[in-house]
């Protein structure tokens, strides 16, 4: 780096975070085509979206013009599904927007937050980015939450935030309410994302926003509605914080295209949430099947997703086996997750698929 191009030292030195690779690419990589492949590895919707978003867009006449920087009609239709007030409720590109707009929010330079991982990494990752500390309360064996470690890490270190994943990714584990309750008596505010809840058979905590001025929920449209590709989440937020968010939210940060999407999501959450059932159907039939299989040990799952220990070879192997076969998993090598594979829960001719190559690998 030149003398006189200044960047700041901490990102110079920084880890970049790796995220998951495009189909095209992964078909490139292997030498197959991308229709060939079934894609694993992200926890997307292999359905799709609602045929309603694919009309929609196809009408969508105004990509000249801004989007309306409230999100007002989409908070509006996100209240119906929440029960929460759209005063309370804030749309970002994805929720990994809104990650960062809390971080902005509430870190000043020097100030911790708490994460608990194995988990989702992007807390971890943005908060060094806000001048935030992160104190890592790694989760017991099982995946729960060390309580007593968090309460002693926020007295002590006065962090002002704790993130919290439930359905946890990449365990899949619920908190149970009674652990989020305890948690919510803390000097600080407890950021619960459920990104995974439509997965997980109960409500979630969207009721609970009016109840504690210390409780954010953060949501998303990508995985239950199958809208990826095109980044819409959405939070709940105590009356309290919502001015100042406001000042500091990218005036378009919704997309048209996005905005129009999600709002023709949510005027078919019906359909929607069948698929949700099904692919809730096809989590359980890979949990069933990976426990019949000599080297895969998996865990409990409530979202769409299932996490395997891998036993008997190491995991990049597992993995690149399937990838020879046309099937993209996730492969984690890191604290607490050494050996392990993380494997979406796909259509049921996908997982039809998945499992032929499994009885393969089981025949050696």
């Amino acid at each position: 780096m030149s003398a006189k191009v200044r960047i700041r030292r901490d990102i110079e030195t920084m880890s970049a975070y790796t995220p998951t690779t495009s189909l095209e690419v992964f078909a490139e990589r292997l030498g197959m085509a991308p229709g060939d492949l079934i894609k694993l590895d992200a926890n997307e919707n292999p359905f799709g979206p609602s045929p309603r978003v694919i009309e929609a867009l196809a009408k969508l006449s105004n990509m000249h013009v801004y989007p309306d920087p409230e999100s007002g009609r989409l908070r509006e239709l996100l209240a119906d599904y929440t029960g929460v007030p759209a005063a309370q409720i804030l749309c970002g590109a994805g929720a990994d927007e809104l990650i960062e707009l809390i971080l902005q929010l509430f870190i000043e330079p020097g100030d911790c937050i708490v994460n608990t991982p194995p988990t989702f990494a992007m807390y971890g990752f943005d908060a060094p980015l806000y001048h935030g500390r992160v104190i890592d309360v790694y989760r017991r064996a099982d995946f729960s939450l060390d309580l007593d470690a968090i309460e002693a890490t926020v007295l002590q270190r006065k962090a002002k935030l704790v993130f919290l994943c439930s359905p946890n990714n990449p365990s899949g584990n619920l908190i149970e309410a009674s652990e989020i309750r305890r948690l919510l008596e803390l000097p600080a505010t407890i950021v619960v994302d459920e990104a995974y809840i439509e997965f997980a058979g109960r409500d979630g905590l969207s009721g609970w926003v009016g109840e504690y001025p210390n409780l954010i929920i953060l949501r998303t449209l990508s995985k239950w509605a199958g809208l990826a590709g095109l980044r819409v989440g959405y939070g709940l937020f105590p009356p309290a914080l919502m001015p100042h968010l406001w000042k500091i939210k990218q005036p378009y940060n919704v997309n048209v295209a996005a905005d129009v999407a999600a709002q023709a999501s949510l005027e078919d959450v019906d359909f929607l949430l069948e698929r949700v059932r099904t692919l809730v159907e096809q989590r359980q039939r890979l949990q069933v099947a990976f426990a019949e299989l000599p080297f895969l040990s998996p865990y409990p799952s409530r979202a769409n997703f299932v996490l395997n220990r891998v036993g008997g070879m190491t995991a990049a192997a597992f993995r690149d086996r399937l990838a020879r076969a046309g099937i993209i998993v996730r492969y984690y090598d890191k604290p607490r997750l050494r050996d392990h594979i993380r494997i979406s829960a796909g259509t049921p001719a996908q997982v039809d698929r998945l499992l032929e190559a499994l009885r393969e690998i089981a025949g050696g």
